[in-house]
């Protein structure tokens, strides 16, 4: 199993029935294969649809029937197309039970940085900015470190997303809460050690007595 579906069946496990979720491009769209079978919700995307069901099969593909990134999705019995003021009165409203975005970095305040690296061409922030600001619950799903070097930081390099507290941090080593003492350590990934979590970390964590290791289903 890779880092990456590691994080993803994590995420998934933090979705409960009847919620409206909204998954972001790249590694959250993964969380939609690891649903569990007896979980009822909607996954949420920017672009105008409710209701996205996993990738589908190589030659299945529809063209009118995207994420917002423009990756292949299905839909499930009961979804809806929308325009974009209606998606977008969704996230602003405070409608959304929860989103999961990819993350740059995260600092000890639980600020997220997830949009653009300076110098880079970027497309623009897209929904990050109004996904942070207005989901209840707010999951970074993200690969620990970039290339041997942390991304929880004491504090963001990289432009900010919002000014808004993350719920919850999801890597292939770690869970990590965000709170208003600071970041809190509450799981470690399969068959990775405290010790290991705190050295791949630049920012300073909270580490309760005890940590359990995540679980994946």
């Amino acid at each position: 199993m890779n880092a990456k579906e590691v994080i993803a069946r994590r995420v998934a496990l933090e979705i409960t029935d009847g919620m409206l979720v909204n998954l972001g491009i790249g590694l959250p769209s993964m969380v939609a294969n690891f649903l569990p079978e007896d979980v009822d919700i909607f996954f949420q995307a920017e672009n105008g649809v409710i209701g996205l069901g996993a990738r589908p099969p190589e030659g299945m593909e529809d063209p009118d029937l995207t994420d917002a990134g423009g990756g292949f999705v299905t839909a499930v019995p009961g979804a809806a197309s929308i325009d974009s003021a209606m998606s977008f009165g969704l996230i602003r409203g405070g409608h959304l039970d929860m989103t999961v975005l990819g993350g740059l970095q995260v600092d000890e305040r639980g600020y997220l940085a997830n949009w653009m690296v300076p110098g880079k061409m970027v497309p623009g922030m897209g929904g990050a900015m109004d996904l942070v600001a207005g989901a209840k619950k707010v999951v970074v799903a993200m690969v620990h470190t970039a290339k041997g070097n942390p991304k929880i930081m004491p504090e963001c390099t990289l432009p900010l997303t919002a000014a808004r507290r993350i719920s919850l941090i999801v890597t292939e080593m770690a869970v990590i809460e965000p709170t208003e003492d600071g970041l809190v350590l509450r799981e470690t990934g399969p068959g990775v050690t405290v010790e290991e979590v705190i050295a791949a970390t630049a920012a300073t964590l909270i580490v309760p007595e005890t940590v359990p290791e995540m679980a994946l289903a």
